[in-house]
């Protein structure tokens, strides 16, 4: 598996894997201007050995942030239901984090679903802490978010782990 910064042509993937994963997914037209954007970091996993037709390397993983004023808003983590549950979360978010650091991120936010408890595990696992509740974020179907939150100076732990 390689995880690298997401390009333009990644796009119609990681639109397919939102439309897997979420209730309300991105599309393809909000992937690209995200992208467009200098404060955005998107990042994809995708299979080395495993080419799809035309010889395009199959992305398995999207996560990315958006940093405003040296705070980073998680979204868009997702890991095609064939690949979950070997670790690949794990390492998106690793690298999420540490291109976060390097771009000058002092905290990281994000929202889960409260009955996600798989995800809940791996953003505790990259040292994220539970701070509060949003009650009826998610809508289809409702249920409230997990705010979750991991300052910089947290992440000497993650960085250690990375490598």
């Amino acid at each position: 598996m390689l995880i690298r910064k997401m390009k333009p042509e990644d796009v119609p993937q990681a639109a397919e894997i939102e439309q897997e994963c979420f209730s309300q997914p991105w599309s393809e037209k909000v992937y690209h201007e995200t992208l467009e954007n200098s404060a955005s970091c998107y990042l994809v996993a995708e299979t080395e050995d495993n080419l799809q037709d035309g010889g395009i390397h199959k992305i398995i993983g999207t996560c990315g942030f958006m940093n405003v004023l040296g705070e980073a808003d998680v979204s868009n983590v997702a890991v095609k239901k064939d690949y979950r549950g070997s670790g690949i979360a794990y390492a998106m978010m690793l690298e999420l984090i540490y291109a976060g650091k390097m771009a000058g991120v002092e905290t990281f936010f994000l929202e889960v679903r409260a009955s996600n408890t798989p995800a809940i595990r791996t953003y505790e696992k990259c040292g994220f802490q539970t701070k509060g509740i949003r009650r009826a974020f998610y809508e289809q179907p409702p249920e409230d978010a997990l705010i979750m939150r991991l300052e910089s100076d947290q992440t000497e732990k993650t960085e250690i782990n990375r490598s």
